[in-house]
């Protein structure tokens, strides 16, 4: 099922590039996701930022996932993952699950790990329960496509979400321009 895709070729890239691409990277703002899963029965799951909308029909989107990741194999053993976006007042759960490892990520926020194939966090702006559809090669990463099976939205008042820039959290601030 999964990486089905053409590996992709790669040639030798300097340090200074390297450095020069994290720099660059650092500039975007992304917004921040809990990508979650189930081991066996044991919630597992990891903070993302390589998370946008591939299709509308079918629903779908691409995630991209660090082979190294202790989630990594569960997500593509268990063949479902969910996209918890994140609000500014759940920074919490980013630093628990940086600071944390397995089910212990899940402690201390308020989990649906019952009622989808996914941990879904409860107040989240947005949860999507994703089947993996397919998957490929991405050097380091894993990317993901999963075909979005359920969606549970927040309160609209509690939609801001929270961003990853410049190796910081931030939130977003509307701005109100005139038209």
């Amino acid at each position: 099922m999964c990486c089905s895709g053409r590996a992709l070729q790669t040639r030798e890239v300097s340090a200074m590039l390297t450095q020069e691409f994290r720099e660059a990277m650092g500039r975007f703002a992304g917004a921040v996701n809990a990508i979650t899963s189930f081991e066996g029965d044991k919630p597992v799951g990891l903070i993302a930022t390589a998370v946008c909308s591939l299709s509308a029909e079918p629903p779908s989107v691409i995630v991209c996932i660090n082979k190294s990741a202790s989630a990594h194999d569960a997500i593509l053993n268990h063949g479902y993952f969910g996209v918890n976006l994140l609000s500014p007042l759940q920074a919490h759960v980013v630093d628990r699950f940086t600071k944390s490892k397995g089910a212990d990520r899940f402690s201390e926020s308020d989990w649906d790990l019952e009622d989808f194939a996914v941990p879904i966090l409860k107040d989240a702006p947005a949860g999507m329960v994703c089947k993996i559809g397919n998957c490929f090669d991405g050097f380091s990463h894993t990317i993901f496509v999963g075909i979005i099976e359920s969606i549970n939205l927040s309160d609209p008042e509690r939609n801001h979400c929270l961003l990853w820039k410049g190796r910081g959290l931030h939130q977003a601030v509307e701005l109100n321009i005139a038209s």
